[in-house]
């Protein structure tokens, strides 16, 4: 089954098999990120990336200084390749994209944002297990 992937480049949606490697996007041809890891977003990708996105997007606001942030790191690669094809994990460095850390009013990290639909359905504060997260969001195995 192929999972829809947005370009970080131009925003177009792919369909990739999520077991290539390599994939590029067919309208600009930049690389595609590869299905069940997170998305880097960037203050220029989100708007394509987190809010148009046609599955719901869990966004992790982190900084490389924060601990509790590395602690959820592999949490959130597990989420991403669980979930692959029907969330989107993703990851926005609150330091170098302060502009969308501002707008969804980040004043403690690690925030997880979930999005449904382009709207922020809820937000997650602090390190959390898998479990925990699976539970807040309502998602299934």
């Amino acid at each position: 089954m192929n999972t829809p992937v947005r370009c970080p480049v131009c925003g177009v949606l792919n369909n990739v098999d999520p077991g290539r490697s390599g994939a590029r996007c067919g309208a600009c041809r930049a690389p595609l990120p590869a299905g069940g890891v997170p998305v880097t977003v960037t203050d220029a990708s989100y708007q394509s990336l987190v809010l148009a996105s046609p599955v719901p997007v869990l966004l992790d606001l982190w900084a490389p200084w924060c601990g509790p942030c590395r602690t959820v790191a592999p949490i959130l690669e597990q989420l991403a390749r669980k979930y692959n094809g029907k969330i989107t994990v993703a990851k926005l460095n609150v330091d170098e994209n302060p502009e969308t850390a501002q707008r969804l009013e980040a004043r403690s990290i690690p925030l997880m944002v979930y999005f449904e639909n382009g709207v922020p359905s809820r937000r997650l504060v602090g390190a959390m297990g898998l479990s925990e997260i699976e539970r807040s969001l309502g998602l299934s195995i």
